[in-house]
C-alpha cells in the first residue's frame, strides 16, 4: 500500500469538497485489488443507497484481509460511513503501519565497500576495489 500522510487524507477531502474523498477510496481500492482482493468497481455507488452501502462492506473486508485482521471490518465499516475522512485517515495511519515493514524490507541495506587487503602493490593496480 502506498504511504500517505493520515493528515493530508483527513484535510484534502475540505479543500477538494469532497473530491479527495473518493478519489482516495478508489485509490486504495486499486491497491488492495493488486494485493489480491476483490473490491468491486466503485461504480456500484451509483446504485441508490444500497450500492455504497454493499461497496463499503466489501471495502471494509478488504482493509480486514489487507491489515492482517488488525482492523475489523466492521470498526472499518463504522469508521468509513460514520466519520467519513476521519474514518479514512486512520484507516491510511493503517495502512501504513502495515506496508512499512514491507518497505523497509523490500529496500537492501548500505554495505560499505570492502577492500583487498595485500602486501604486494603492484598486484592490485589493475584489480577494482570493491569486491
Amino acid at each position: 500500500m502506498k504511504q500517505r500522510n493520515p493528515i493530508a487524507v483527513l484535510l484534502l477531502p475540505f479543500i477538494t469538497l469532497g473530491i479527495y474523498s473518493w478519489y482516495w477510496l478508489v485509490k486504495t481500492k486499486g491497491e488492495m485489488n493488486s494485493l489480491g482482493e476483490k473490491i468491486p468497481t466503485a461504480w456500484v455507488w451509483l446504485i441508490p443507497f444500497v450500492g455504497v452501502i454493499w461497496w463499503y462492506y466489501e471495502y471494509s473486508k478488504g482493509v480486514e484481509h489487507v491489515t492482517g485482521e488488525k482492523i475489523n471490518w466492521i470498526i472499518s465499516f463504522v469508521l468509513l460511513w460514520v466519520l467519513g475522512c476521519i474514518g479514512q485517515a486512520i484507516l491510511q495511519d493503517s495502512f501504513n503501519k502495515v506496508s512499512a515493514p514491507v518497505a523497509a524490507s523490500s529496500t537492501p541495506a548500505y554495505q560499505p565497500p570492502t577492500v583487498a587487503a595485500t602486501n604486494d602493490d603492484s598486484t592490485n593496480q589493475n584489480k577494482p576495489l570493491v569486491q
